[in-house]
């Protein structure tokens, strides 16, 4: 634009033009004073403007966006046309679209919006930069034709660049048509531009890949490396590679990081490592990105030892304080898990940007130390570094995980001062805050404030109404989101999965099942573990497993998932099968698998698969936690083995009411009364106070060992002194002991005077006890209730039939039989199961449809030649 330079030229030598005319004033006999002051007032003006420009300009150069515009702030009228570019361009790095618009207001007054091309370009721009759409074109549409035909390339570039960004293909393409019909040559940037608008679409790419070949445009860095890229977003790699290698400037370190950074992000992680040692071989000057993009791949593929050499690779060549590689060394560390090398990498950098405090604070947060988090927020401020928005995000998600409501208000608080606050993203990091610390009303008034909605400031609102119960709101915030046209990602198809869970609604789960299908997110594998899920928890654990079978990609918490869910429906084989299988897909189990596959483990009592599974935990050391050791106590108790789950006790570090009431209840099953009064008293001794479960475990334990009165005395305590309401489970105890004791009268007693209804295990319990000391009259009355209860249930006419049986009722016997024929009811039979090698046999009464069944009566009948052979009691064997 030759105009333009020509009057910024002007410009600048004006102050020249002056002192000139000064000097020649002075040097005059006949100078007058009047204009000599004049031009002195002129030329100070103008020298204080340039220094005005000046700091300015620096600033923004320096990244200190916030100080030149409090500079400028504070100065307006002093500031000249070569200013405004400089704000612009703060006001978009800040999105300060309010500020930004005072000064355009301020450009119109002082009549440059036409003058100057350099402002229009940055007006453009800065909207542009701010989301405002529509104010950059109208800024475009308003200038006349003959100002637009004088514009270069520069000036399209960011037209058509905008109309990109927005998503106007088509516009932004018009105009590209539309520079060239001015007759303004597209130089390498605008063909950039256009491939960074391909949006993965490989026909697309390959013809401006086409026009580059045949406009001749060869051999520009920034062009190699962006068709390079392209490759990559389309998911080409290899063709990628071939043009790299095409290249005839092999020393373009440009399309060297391309390369690393574009194999990481199509999970090629190896590649990227080799091509980062082949550019070492090849002796190109390796830059900071360089080291970033290769620490991003040791990041992504948890190869930590390569991150480790790259580390002294990047000390050797003095990028040590850089502080884009410090920040992605101390992200490779955290990701790896590494929390105490990254706090090295921090400690060892002298002078720590805004980026690395983020980075540090999103170390902690993602390791699960979110109070050191807060903590270095709290120092970065004693220290005066400027927080930015992913600052506050990194600390509002630290406020959310440890519960600090009222820290996450003070930092909001902040934020109002601040021009960042209008950010999307930060927004929604409030709104989760509020969301999930259960402040729904401070939730709702920021989500509605945020203009542009995203699909996160939905999901945050949903995700938090889950997360605090509140599953119709969450409904009804999915139901607004699809009117609004807003498409659900995974995250938000997996919270509203867990919304019909929690409502235990299964047709509705089963509708979102159905648009997750449509929208074509059933198969990602968190919307498709939260499927399984809730089909596990409705009790369809075929449903999960054909879920689960049709997930492409299955990670640890869908295997998890699965075993948990076979677990819980009454499959346990099928959960213990499937741990086993994890480790042939190169997943490796940790607490939450074991902790699942020892509750099955514990429901068959299959000692040996126990102690494996212990055994691999150990082997493989698998950091244990309060629940899994539970778990392992529960699992040796319920296999027998009461000596192991002890041994596991007096060796934890940690423990709480859950592991008192397993190793209570456990001593109780297995006879030693004394022993689980000891751990209760020792129990209460530490602080901790018995719940209903554990009064459960000691009347248990009463009734087995036949302890009457110390029964009631634990049903006195746990009303009296604990105030704990009673449960049908500690009636059924109650009236189980009085029954087994003879004291049938008073088991009636308790049952006629209790305060809520009796289900059908009370009177269940009498009617046995009655069976057991042959009071016919209280147990055919117990029978009946039973009866009114369940008419259709088989057992309960057994325990009355047993009853007339074995006090020799004949005759009511055969009546009772004749109606239970009558009705067509039976009792289910009972089973019994025995672990042989590494497999479990199951046997039912009079059932003979075991697979083994002719291998056993063959051994039976070997059993009995053999017998009869050496003149055994044979007549013991034929009574079996």
């Amino acid at each position: 634009m030759p105009k333009s330079k020509n009057q910024n030229q002007n410009f600048r030598y004006l102050p020249l033009v002056l002192l000139t005319e000064l000097v020649c004033f002075v040097l005059a006999d006949h100078a007058d004073m009047y204009f000599i002051q004049q031009i002195s007032r002129k030329l100070s003006n103008l020298a204080h403007s340039d220094l005005i420009d000046s700091k300015i300009v620096t600033l923004v150069q320096q990244g200190q966006y916030v100080d030149a515009l409090q500079f400028y702030s504070r100065n307006p009228l002093n500031a000249t046309r070569f200013t405004y570019p400089s704000l612009l361009k703060a006001c978009g790095f800040l999105s300060n679209l309010q500020y930004g618009k005072t000064i355009h207001s301020t450009i119109i007054t002082k009549g440059f919006f036409y003058s100057d091309p350099y402002i229009t370009t940055s007006l453009i721009n800065f909207y542009f930069k701010c989301g405002s759409f529509g104010n950059a074109v109208n800024v475009f549409d308003k200038l006349p034709e003959s100002e637009v035909s004088g514009q270069d390339v520069t000036f399209w570039n960011s037209i058509v660049n905008g109309y990109f960004r927005f998503g106007h293909k088509k516009e932004g393409i018009a105009q590209f048509c539309r520079m060239q019909l001015f007759g303004v040559r597209p130089d390498a940037y605008s063909l950039c531009i256009l491939l960074g608008a391909s949006d993965g679409h490989l026909g697309y790419a390959k013809q401006i890949h086409g026009y580059s070949v045949r406009k001749v445009f060869y051999g520009d860095p920034f062009l190699d490396s962006a068709l390079i890229y392209m490759y990559f977003s389309c998911g080409r790699p290899l063709d990628a590679w071939r043009l790299f290698k095409d290249l005839e400037d092999k020393g373009n370190v440009v399309a060297w990081n391309v390369m690393i950074g574009g194999f990481g992000e199509n999970g090629l992680w190896e590649n990227s490592l080799e091509v980062y040692l082949l550019a070492k071989n090849e002796n190109v000057k390796l830059v900071s990105a360089s080291f970033t993009s290769t620490l991003s791949a040791c990041c992504q593929g948890e190869f930590v030892s390569f991150g480790m050499q790259v580390h002294c690779d990047l000390v050797k060549l003095g990028f040590e304080n850089d502080p884009y590689v410090c920040t992605s060394l101390l992200t490779m560390y955290s990701k790896c898990k590494l929390v105490e090398d990254a706090e090295n990498v921090f400690d060892q950098v002298s002078v720590k940007k805004t980026e690395l405090w983020n980075a540090m604070i999103s170390a902690y947060v993602g390791n699960g130390r979110s109070s050191d988090g807060l903590k270095i927020y709290k120092q970065m401020k004693l220290l005066q570094i400027p927080p930015d928005s992913l600052t506050a995000t990194n600390v509002l998600s630290s406020c959310c995980l440890v519960g600090s409501y009222d820290f996450g208000r003070l930092i909001h608080a902040e934020l109002v001062k601040r021009p960042i606050q209008s950010n999307v993203a930060l927004q929604s990091a409030l709104l989760t805050m509020y969301s999930k610390c259960g402040n729904s009303d401070d939730a709702n008034s920021i989500f509605n404030t945020i203009k542009g909605r995203d699909v996160v400031a939905w999901g945050s609102m949903i995700s938090g109404f889950c997360q605090n119960r509140k599953y119709m709101e969450a409904l009804e915030f999915y139901n607004s989101m699809t009117v609004y046209g807003e498409k659900p990602d995974s995250d938000i198809m997996a919270s509203v999965v867990s919304a019909c869970t929690g409502l235990k609604n299964v047709n509705l789960g089963c509708t979102i099942h159905g648009f997750a299908i449509k929208s074509g997110l059933e198969q990602d594998v968190f919307v498709a573990s939260s499927l399984v899920d809730m089909y596990s928890k409705f009790n369809f654990p075929k449903m999960s497993g054909n879920v689960f079978s049709d997930m492409p990609l299955k990670n640890l918490v869908a295997w998890n998932s699965i075993i948990s869910c076979y677990c819980r429906n009454g499959l346990p084989d099928l959960s213990i099968s499937l741990f086993s299988q994890m480790t042939q897909y190169g997943l490796f189990p940790d607490s939450v698998s074991i902790t699942s596959v020892l509750v099955s483990v514990s429901s068959v009592a299959v000692l040996r698969k126990g102690k494996a599974v212990h055994g691999y935990l150990i082997r493989q050391r698998i950091p244990s936690d309060l629940q899994l050791e539970n778990a392992l106590i529960d699992m040796y108790i319920k296999c027998g083995f009461l000596k192991y789950a002890q041994h596991i006790f007096q060796n934890m570090l940690q423990t709480n009411l859950v592991t008192w009431n397993i190793m209570i209840a456990g001593c109780g099953s297995h006879g030693d009364w004394l022993k689980a009064m000891r751990l209760f008293d020792e129990m209460r001794s530490f602080g901790i106070a018995p719940d209903d479960i554990t009064f459960i475990s000691l009347l248990t334990s009463c009734n087995h060992c036949g302890f009457i009165e110390e029964g009631l005395k634990l049903f006195q305590l746990m009303t009296v002194e604990h105030g704990i309401e009673p449960r049908m489970e500690h009636y059924v105890n109650i009236v189980d002991l009085l029954g087994r004791a003879g004291r049938l009268d008073d088991a009636y007693a308790f049952v006629k005077n209790l305060p809520i209804e009796p289900d059908r295990s009370i009177w269940l319990s009498l009617l046995c006890s009655c069976r057991v000391h042959h009071n016919v009259v209280l147990g055919k009355l117990a029978a009946h209730k039973l009866l009114d209860i369940e008419p259709s249930r088989g057992s309960n006419y057994v325990q009355l039939l047993n009853l007339y049986g074995e006090n020799e009722l004949q005759d009511r016997a055969a009546n009772l039989r004749a109606s239970m024929k009558e009705k067509g009811l039976k009792k289910s039979p009972g089973c019994s199961w025995i672990e042989v090698g590494n497999s479990i046999d199951v046997f039912f009464s009079g059932d003979s449809s075991s697979p083994r069944t002719i291998e056993i009566y063959d051994l039976l009948n070997s059993l009995r030649r053999n017998m009869r052979k050496k003149g055994g009691h044979y007549e013991s064997v034929e009574a079996l």
